[in-house]
């Protein structure tokens, strides 16, 4: 099985959506990696201020959980962009190409309209937010509608990877699952394997 790796990143051919698309899920990444730095700068700051200077930290608890938070959602389509998230690949490898694209369609478009529900609902929530003007019941206060951004953002970003995925695959650009066109396992006998 060590042959049939998918794709190490998403395939854009001379597609200038699929090229766009990669690229915005790039930046994405870049942002979500600036995040996390800034995260644990923070976090080596206000060390330093308790248990050196001895004294008190206002802001960077909080900073550092929504840093952290906005950066594990910026940075999905980033990681679907590498094919990253975890594929169990065992049933498209057995099963023949035609059936193969058939699963691959059936679960992208399961997915996207998975991330669609909850790029509504965190649309909906951040919209919240920033109409009734919520603010975090800590001293620094911060107005919520910043930090809940990253819901639909991210998710916004998420399912537009999804759908260059699922371009790429009905275009030909890629294969289903990165596996090729080969019959996988479904067309081997059992002496061969």
């Amino acid at each position: 099985m060590a042959g049939n790796l998918s794709t190490a990143v998403a395939q854009t051919g001379n597609n200038r959506f699929l090229r766009f698309v990669a690229a915005i899920s790039t930046l994405a990444g870049w942002t979500s990696a600036a995040m996390i730095v800034a995260a644990v700068a923070i976090t080596c700051q206000m060390i330093f201020i308790r248990f050196v200077l001895n004294g008190s930290t206002i802001w960077q608890t909080e900073a550092v959980i929504y840093l952290v938070i906005a950066a594990t959602l910026l940075g999905l389509p980033y990681v679907q962009h590498l094919r990253g998230h975890v594929n169990v690949d065992l049933v498209p490898i057995w099963l023949a190409p035609k059936a193969r694209f058939a699963l691959f369609v059936f679960t992208m478009s399961m997915s996207i309209i998975i991330v669609g529900v909850m790029l509504y609902y965190g649309y909906e929530y951040w919209h919240f937010a920033w109409d009734r003007n919520w603010r975090s019941d800590t001293v620094w206060g911060v107005r919520l509608w910043i930090p809940y951004l990253a819901l639909p953002v991210g998710f916004a970003l998420l399912m537009l990877q999804l759908i260059a995925d699922l371009v790429a695959v009905l275009l030909g650009i890629e294969d289903p699952f990165g596996l090729g066109n080969d019959d996988g396992l479904a067309s081997r006998t059992a002496g061969e394997l």
